[in-house]
Order: structure tokens, then sequence, then C-alpha cells
């Protein structure tokens, strides 16, 4: 199954044509005319960029190079920077802004954290991004240095960060910002529930968005401001909420949740933009695959009078800039051998869509709990749980790469087995099904039991409606009682995605081999490995 999103027939040349042409007019009652409009602004945007400087292929993994040669790859800095300098000729007034997650998702992350992203971020010009979750990976030290090096503000205002100190100083909960003689009141927004999502310590907390974001508007419209836009890394439904129960914003430049939204595609989830009341919501999808293009007409007021746009896909009609590919080509150096060694082959491609790991059942889930349980087995464990939200992308059909399966695993997590009772496994996988309607990553692929669950019953009163292990070969409800060893990863087993019931574990043990080594050896022994589902999660 391809599990790309990009458009099935319109290539840059034509969305860039079609810029010029109303893709879509919102006209807002009793307001003017565009030809009346005191004030244009094009904002470009991206989202969710996770370390891809380089191309990726359309299973949003990495590109070969003779892939990239012939055509078939996407995305990668040395696009962006030749689609934002076009973007930014066309438009006059403009604004580059980022909804966040620069961080992780390849060996650029891995091997130089945040460096490779200040970098990259301030040779594309960016004009302010917002705090995603996985700027929280490494804790707050590594946020705070790349904060250090970058040249435009980084935004977060529904987190107190006063207790922090690598943070209290640095990081604003909004801005504001000239361009053409107007100002442009920014405001950053990240995921209330980031504590169990990142690493961002004990001296941080997150607050409500919709209050958030409002005390902010206030402030601003207070200071003569009264063109706002929020760069909100929490998520299309949380930004549609925040449109409808807040007053004075104008655009929101959204991220978290991977959202593809357009015009000319009928795999978009919403229209571009998505007008909630007088807001217009967009979004890029992720991985630099898309550059967004937002052109809005303000009047005297301050208020929207049209909004029209649509994502630009980086595809090989985007030339790429000759002097960002040979500065990632030197970055590269010390990661090639690592991410080009030959691991193993697979017969087919291995899908690990987010918009299917995280609701069901999926290939990729079923591969990493396999390789997890087979890694430990001999143990005497019995049960493997594996978050979604750590699977990252699919891999391609033919020779596997180290680095594909870093770009699928890239976040360093390591085995851990521990043992909890038969109710906390069911606690566990209510856990995992509670927020199935937000498409969020705490969603469990398993191995070792099977589980049915029923998504009509409210969160965490009653989906699980079955779970069955294997016992002495033979497939059994499981006892509530009794106690079962498990393997997960130390992220999970610490808590993360919700995952508290973890704590009362025993026999804990976080410190095994890194998940990816695991899956890449587990491949390895399997030339030719076939990916598979087969009913082990099944939605009534």
């Amino acid at each position: 199954m391809k599990t790309d999103i990009c458009p099935p027939t319109l290539n840059k040349k034509e969305l860039v044509m079609k810029r010029f042409l109303p893709l879509i007019i919102i006209s807002m009652l009793g307001l003017a005319s565009p030809a009346q409009a005191a004030y244009e602004l094009t904002i470009l945007h991206t989202n969710d960029f996770h370390a891809r400087f380089e191309p990726i292929s359309k299973y949003d993994s990495g590109c070969r190079a003779e892939d990239n040669l012939e055509g078939k790859c996407f995305g990668g800095t040395a696009r962006l920077i030749t689609a934002i300098k076009e973007a930014r000729e066309r438009a006059g007034n403009s604004l580059l802004l980022d909804g966040g997650d620069q961080f992780q998702g390849t060996l650029y992350y891995t091997y130089y954290k945040g460096k490779v992203a200040a970098e990259m971020m301030n040779k594309l010009g960016y004009d302010a991004m917002t705090v995603g979750n996985h700027e929280f990976d490494d804790g707050p030290e590594v946020l705070r240095g790349f904060m250090d090096a970058v040249r435009f503000p980084v935004l977060m205002s529904n987190a107190d960060v006063t207790r922090e100190p690598a943070l209290r100083d640095v990081i604003k909960k909004s801005d504001i910002i000239t361009v053409g003689g107007q100002k442009i009141g920014l405001i950053g927004l990240t995921p209330e529930d980031t504590h169990d999502l990142a690493s961002p310590g004990k001296n941080i907390t997150f607050g409500d968005p919709v209050a958030a974001v409002q005390k902010e508007v206030d402030k601003l419209s207070a200071q003569g401001v009264n063109k706002i836009i929020v760069l909100s890394h929490s998520g299309y439904e949380v930004d549609k909420q925040v449109a409808e129960q807040t007053k004075g914003v104008d655009v929101i430049v959204g991220g978290h949740s991977n959202t593809y939204l357009s015009n000319s595609s009928d795999r978009a989830a919403g229209p571009y933009p998505t007008m909630i009341n007088k807001t217009a919501i967009v979004q890029a999808y992720a991985y630099g695959k898309f550059l967004g293009e937002l052109s809005v007409s303000f009047d005297d007021a301050g208020e929207i009078i049209t909004a029209e746009g649509e994502p630009i896909i980086m595809d090989a009609w985007v030339e790429e800039d000759k002097d960002v590919v040979a500065r990632l080509s030197q970055l590269a150096r010390p990661l090639e051998e690592i991410r080009n060694k030959v691991v193993a082959s697979v017969s087919q491609p291995i899908n690990g869509d987010r918009k299917i790991c995280r609701v069901m059942e999926c290939e990729m889930g079923n591969l990493v709990a396999e390789a997890m349980l087979d890694a430990v087995a001999e143990q005497g464990v019995s049960i493997a749980l594996a978050n979604s939200g750590g699977l990252r992308a699919s891999i391609d059909a033919g020779d596997v790469t180290m680095g594909e399966v870093l770009t699928v695993l890239p976040f360093q997590n390591t085995l851990s087995t521990f043992r909890v009772s038969g109710q906390t496994v069911i606690d566990a996988l209510e856990n995992g099904v509670s927020q199935i309607e937000e498409v969020k990553g705490r969603f469990p692929q398993v191995a070792g039991l099977t589980f049915t669950f029923d998504a009509s019953v409210a969160p965490n009163e009653g989906r699980i409606r079955s779970v069955m292990v294997k016992k002495e070969g033979s497939w059994q409800a499981i006892d509530p009682a009794a106690s079962y060893y498990l393997v997960s990863n130390n992220y999970v087993r610490g808590g993360g995605d919700g995952y508290r019931m973890f704590g009362s574990a025993s026999d804990i043990y976080d410190f095994g081999p890194d998940l990816a080594d695991v899956v890449a050896a587990y491949l390895a022994a399997r030339p030719g490995y076939a990916p598979f589902t087969d009913g082990r999660i099944v939605q009534k």
C-alpha cells in the first residue's frame, strides 16, 4: 500500500500557476472587496520537519541517490531553499514560519542534535517557530543550545518555564515582528501533554492552549497589534478548538498531527485554509514534502478579507540548491558508514503510515513488536507492546539500510523488560486505545497477545473487550490476577504516551539494546522478510 499523500496530478509548476488563481476565496460578511485591501501578507510555512534535510522517498524515509536523480524523491532543505526564494519573490510582504518538531527523525539529529537544524533554518531565513514536543526529546538544555544558535524567536505560550534555568530567560510566549510597515503578532503553542510525549523535565508545566492563546492575544491587542498568527504544534483538532474558542486570532499555522490540507487533492483532511469563524487554519503535512503558501488580505482594522493558497509539493520540479547539497554532503560524512550499511532485505514495502499504525494493527507495528519479543523470549518474556508514536516511517521493498531502520525508529529507545499484573496489561491497552479518535501515538502494537476493543465506549471506560495471551501453546483469556513478563521500550516503561501504570512494575530492566539494532538484527535473520497483519487487534 502506498502511504504518500502527494497530489496525484498536480506538480509544482501547475500549483504555482494555480497560486495566482482563486483557489479559495473567503469573503467575510460586511467586509470590503479585495481591491480595497489595506495590507497583503504571504505566510510560508513548514511543520514536523524531523531532520529530513536530505530528500525523502514516497514512504517518508531515506531516498536513494539514484532515485533522486531519476526524480522519484521529495523535499530536502536544498529544494526548500529554492522554493522559499521563489515564493518570497512572488509575495512582496512575507513571513516564513515553522509549526515545530524540527528535532528528531534521522541520523543528522542523532549525531548533531539541534546544530544542523539551527544552521539550515538560519540559511532558509525563518522568521519564527514554535516549540514542538520533540524539541524536548533530549531535555531543555539541547533546546537552549538550539535557541542560542538561531536568529529568530522560538515561542511557547502555554508553558511555565520560570523554574527551568535553561529556558526561563530566553523563551517567549509571543513576539511582534514588523513586515511591510505593519506589526504582526506571533504566538507559540505546544502540546499540553508534552510530559507524556517527550522529556521536558520536572521544572516545566504545560497548560490549556485556549486560555494561553487568548491571554497573549489580549496582550498583543493592547499594544496595537491587529494581525495575529498562532504557531501551533498542537494538532488540527486542537487548532480548530482554539479558533472556535478565542477571539482575535487571524491565522493558525499548525503542526503535530502531520495534517495535509489542500484544495486540489482528494487525500487532504480538509481545505487549505480551513476557516473557523474568522480564523484561517493551515498545515502542510510533514518532513518538508510541502511548502505551505497562504496569501492573506487584511482590511485597515486587521480583519481578514481573503485567504487563499495551496501547499506546494517539493518534487523533482523544484531545483536543489547546489551550495546546500554540498554542505549536507559535508555534514553527512560521519554518518555514511552507519546509514549506508545494508542490514537486510524485504520482499515488499513495510507499511508504517501513522494514519494506519495509530488506529489499528499495522505491518510495521507487527515487525517491531515481534522483533522486540524475539530478542528477549529466551528470558521468559511473553508479551511485547510498542507505542505507534515510535514508528516514524515505512520501508520500501528491496535492500534495507541501517539508515532506513533508524528513520523508522529514530529515538534511541532501549528495550525494557518488566513484570506487571494481567490487570495492568488491560489498563495499558485501555490507555492505548483511549485517544484513537485523535490518531495519537499511544495506540499499542503488540506481540504475544491479541485484543478486541470497542471505540464506541467512552475513553478509559472499558473499551477493551477481550485480551488473549498464549499459554502452553494455546490462546487463553488473560488473568487479571496473574503476573506477566513484558517487553516494551524504555520510554513507554517510564510512563511515556500515558503508560503511567507501568510505574508499578517489578523486575525492571530499562537498559537493553537499542530498538533500531534489535529490529535490524531481526530482519537480517529473515532475508526477504514479508510484512503481514494477522488480526491480532480487532475493533468491534
